[in-house]
């Protein structure tokens, strides 16, 4: 935590149409059982995130931690900084540090199984996305070699659609910090693929 104050837009929850549990949050203060509504909102795409990074059978291990560390410190939420789905992801990606090393030798073990082909052959375009086993192929292997916080930054963009300054309230770093750590990150995979970036494929998917 840097203590540093974060240039951020108005906090929002994922888009139109994602109700803001600010307030589901204040009232599972007084009474716990509401946190439940927090937990069956925001559960299944934590959970996804989890298995992209880590892979399917390490995700519901990291969902359940990241959901008894939120509620353990609910208290300690402050709207004003960040949305509640924003907030989660920087909880979840503070349980993921703790697999750091596995993270890294899953990806490592996944980029030696290649790219999957769709039925066009697209193999770039399909080894951008993410299937049930998480990121493979070359970017596997491209992401493998970024710092740990690179890789926070862009994947928190590129998987789980934050915003720069969503990025910079989940991880509480500078705003200016995000943007440089995605130029290195972003610089690395294009070195590591020839020129290619296919991160910015899953960014796409996501607009």
């Amino acid at each position: 935590m840097t203590g540093e104050p974060l240039t951020a837009d108005p906090p929002r929850d994922g888009g139109p149409g994602r109700a803001d549990h600010s307030g589901v949050m204040r009232m599972s203060l007084r009474d716990p059982e509401r946190f439940g509504e927090i937990f069956d909102a925001y559960f299944t795409e934590i959970h996804g995130y989890a298995a992209k990074r880590l892979g399917p059978d390490a995700a519901s291990d990291i969902a359940a931690q990241t959901f008894l560390e939120a509620f353990r410190v609910r208290g300690r939420y402050d709207a004003s900084r960040a949305a509640v789905r924003t907030w989660l992801y920087g909880i979840a990606t503070n349980v993921i540090s703790k697999h750091r090393r596995g993270e890294v030798r899953g990806l490592r073990a996944r980029a030696r199984l290649g790219p999957v082909q769709d039925e066009a052959g697209h193999a770039d375009r399909v080894d951008a996305r993410v299937s049930a086993q998480g990121l493979r192929g070359r970017l596997a292997g491209a992401i493998a070699g970024l710092s740990a916080g690179e890789r926070d930054v862009l994947l928190l963009v590129a998987l789980a659609d934050l915003t720069h300054e969503e990025v910079a309230a989940a991880l509480d770093v500078p705003y200016g910090t995000v943007g440089s750590r995605l130029s290195r990150a972003r610089k690395k995979v294009r070195e590591a693929l020839g020129g290619t970036d296919p991160t910015r494929d899953l960014e796409d998917d996501h607009g």
